[in-house]
């Protein structure tokens, strides 16, 4: 299979999944564009091995075990025929993204195939805000730590405010998705807020759709919001210190998920009645401000 034939198949892969990942892409040079969709992809089929409901947790683990064997005898020199690993193998050469990165990311999706040592394990949790972090880092921070290997930087200080980004990104993500977790038996809001608030695990998980929250329960959802608030000042810092032209990608990526946090807010934290989502349009008026700053970017280099 040839380099081009991979990248094809990731960007088909992107395009039709990455769903607000991929108007970042567009704002993306075409070889960076490649690149970040060969991790996307990769990160897509871990997630789906990862989340494969057809099999039991044990024969998830089983598959991705094997496939991430398939992964490391490729990244150490035998041939493989799957394009996904094509593809970020030149990426990963030509970016110098470090191949223990890449491997945490799969560990950040095996996170959820791990039996839960809290609440007798009847679903995942984390007891507190700093366990929270560390899950928040390895299934987004380390995709942030990849994306910027690609974007280019020079000053170390990008490093942790890609980190930080990356938990804003996730906490948003967390939100958006409290109603879909807790009906596949995870919960990812830290249970000491929930008792701080006098809020049970059950009393979340339980929740219908349509079920009017309690003060309590949007008290434990607002604590979410207001630290993402606070890490997406992070983002604000990022932006200056990546390679200008792959800037305009970087802030694309961040207003879309900044005004998601903001439609939650708005809906004042009601998750459980609808998805919420950043209309296409919104999405498509973000990728041409975003557009536009990078022709502006080329004229006035």
């Amino acid at each position: 299979m040839t380099t081009e034939a991979a990248y094809a198949a990731c960007r088909a892969i992107a395009r039709t999944q990455a769903k607000n990942f991929y108007y970042a892409f567009v704002a993306l040079p075409a070889g960076k564009r490649d690149a970040i969709c060969a991790v996307y992809a990769f990160m897509r089929q871990a997630d789906d091995l990862s989340d494969d409901e057809s099999l039991s947790i044990a024969q998830r683990r089983i598959a991705l075990d094997a496939w991430v064997g398939e992964w490391h005898q490729a990244l150490n020199g035998n041939p493989t025929n799957d394009p996904v690993f094509v593809a970020l193998l030149d990426a990963q050469r030509r970016f110098a993204i470090p191949p223990q990165l890449l491997d945490q990311l799969i560990q950040g999706t095996a996170t959820d195939l791990e039996p839960s040592s809290i609440n007798d394990g009847r679903f995942a949790a984390y007891a507190t805000f700093a366990d929270l972090y560390r899950y928040c880092y390895l299934v987004a921070s380390v995709v942030g730590l990849v994306c910027i290997r690609i974007f280019g930087y020079l000053d170390p200080r990008a490093e942790k405010l890609a980190e930080e980004t990356g938990i804003a990104f996730q906490l948003t993500n967390i939100l958006r998705d409290v109603r879909e977790d807790a009906q596949r038996g995870r919960l990812y809001l830290p249970l000491e807020d929930l008792e701080r608030c006098g809020v049970t695990a059950s009393s979340i998980t339980a929740i219908s759709s349509g079920q009017q929250l309690t003060p309590e329960q949007r008290q434990v959802l607002a604590i979410q919001a207001e630290r993402a608030g606070q890490f997406y000042k992070s983002a604000d810092a990022l932006l200056p210190l990546i390679s200008p032209d792959s800037r305009a990608a970087l802030w694309v990526l961040v207003t879309i998920y900044h005004r998601l946090l903001r439609h939650i807010e708005q809906r004042n934290f009601d998750v459980f009645s609808a998805r919420i989502r950043v209309p296409a349009y919104e999405k498509l008026t973000i990728l041409g401000c975003g557009l536009f700053k990078t022709l502006a970017q080329a004229v006035w280099a």
